[in-house]
């Protein structure tokens, strides 16, 4: 507030307060023959209190609900005092009543704004609801729909990691803490933990999406509608994904590991088999390790498996190749004719000994890690993996393989493709040889005599 020249003159005194064991301050303004007595009910010890000075001895003492300095304080109240008497001049001289209301505009408006974030929910407890699934899609045909587990899941994590960043830097996060410099913060403490940029790229898409919902949504105190934020530095965060490189098995691969014989270890004969039916039916190992009788279908005298998938809550059909058929047939005696379902940490680690065994050993198929066999780069996501990179380079149409796969966008359906440059030039070269080169070359040919005669 501007200062202003006057000759009025605003003054603190002691008074001794009822229930109070100490003094409380009071301002004095006197003007144009009017006198102004303003109670702040602010105590304090009289020996603490410089008589001459008007202010408190020590300048760092705090007022009792520990928001000012009380020095600051009565600096503040006494220009506002003085504000409101030149802005109240212009029409006359004021009564003490309405400067009155100019102090108690300026404390009520100071205590509203202290409640208003007293009561704003804070980052942690957003990101809290997200957790616990309260948070619904709030886009397109699925607004209003839950999440899938595996998103919630994902939130859980980065979760953690919010809550290990907070614990190594001793601080707090609230929505206005969210700005470009803490995200350069926050991945390279992520990135200290040897996460992978996908991994990286996750936790701030999550976070990103905890902010943009914290810009849409409101509290109420008292009727108002308050913003849990303003704050959209998290627009200016980059999410960065790395193609990953992890290798697919071709389809004589995966018939050469499913003709191994396994028989004398039947706990990698039972993971390679169930591995087996997710290279042909391109589901997610939560999925394809939980197929059902009920699953099964016959569609024109064709079976089927027809499934509500977990993670996009979606459903697909998938026909079933003479290779699901017969491990059906197979595994006939159990409950979903398919080998039992263990942990996917169980998965991955049996189905590298199956291959070792049935000797996927080959190296220089994951360009990240030329030295590592192919046993040890095979997971229960390299089916799905398989099954979408064998029949797209079979030519097999995107759009209609996505409607299996479950992809939504064929950007994360490409995800999954892994073609080299090699195989792209494989598959020109055999469309050029079902072209029809003879008319073409004719055309040229035919070309050429006419503009010679």
């Amino acid at each position: 507030m501007a200062s202003q020249k006057t000759t009025e003159s605003v003054n603190y005194y002691l008074k001794h307060g009822t229930g109070y064991a100490n003094y409380i301050i009071y301002l004095q303004f006197k003007f144009d023959g009017h006198r102004l007595r303003y109670y702040l009910q602010q105590p304090v010890d009289p020996k603490r209190w410089n008589a001459k000075k008007q202010r408190v001895k020590d300048g760092d003492a705090k007022t009792t609900d520990g928001k000012h300095r009380i020095n600051d304080l009565l600096n503040t109240l006494a220009q506002v005092c003085i504000d409101g008497y030149y802005t109240e001049a212009a029409n006359g001289t004021p009564t003490p009543a309405l400067l009155k209301k100019h102090l108690d505009n300026f404390l009520n408006q100071n205590h509203t704004a202290e409640t208003v974030q007293t009561n704003r929910p804070t980052f942690m407890q957003l990101v809290d609801r997200y957790v616990m699934g309260e948070m619904k899609i709030m886009k397109g045909n699925d607004r209003g729909k839950e999440k899938a587990p595996n998103t919630l899941k994902s939130y859980h994590t980065t979760k953690g990691h919010l809550d290990g960043y907070q614990k190594k830097t001793k601080a707090v996060l609230n929505f206005e803490d969210i700005t470009l410099d803490w995200y350069m913060k926050f991945t390279t403490y992520l990135k200290n933990q040897k996460l992978s940029p996908n991994s990286i790229g996750k936790n701030v898409k999550n976070i990103k999406a905890f902010m943009q919902m914290a810009n849409k949504l409101t509290f109420e105190i008292e009727g108002k509608k308050y913003p849990y934020t303003t704050n959209k530095e998290y627009l200016e965060f980059g999410v960065h994904n790395k193609q990953g490189d992890d290798p697919y098995l071709s389809e004589a691969e995966i018939m050469g590991f499913y003709n191994f014989d396994l028989s004398t270890n039947p706990r990698l004969e039972a993971v390679r088999d169930l591995f087996v039916f997710g290279c042909w039916v391109g589901l997610r190992y939560s999925d394809y390790s939980n197929v059902k009788p009920q699953n099964i279908v016959d569609v024109d005298g064709e079976k089927f498996i027809f499934i509500k998938t977990k993670k996009t809550g979606g459903t697909v059909y998938i026909p079933c190749s003479p290779v699901v058929l017969d491990i059906f047939n197979k595994y006939q005696n159990n409950p979903n004719k398919l080998p039992r379902t263990i942990s996917g940490q169980k998965f991955n680690e049996y189905i590298k000994q199956a291959a070792q065994m049935a000797g996927l050993t080959e190296t220089g198929r994951k360009p990240s890690a030329p030295d590592l066999p192919l046993y040890e780069c095979i997971s229960s996501h390299t089916a799905r993996r398989s099954f979408a990179t064998n029949y797209y380079l079979d030519g097999f149409p995107t759009i209609d393989l996505m409607k299996i796969t479950g992809h939504s966008t064929e950007k994360s359906f490409l995800g999954y493709i892994r073609v080299t440059q090699l195989q792209a030039a494989k598959r020109m070269a055999e469309h050029n040889r079902r072209k029809n080169w003879a008319v073409l070359v004719g055309g040229i040919q035919e070309k050429a005599l006419k503009v010679a005669s």
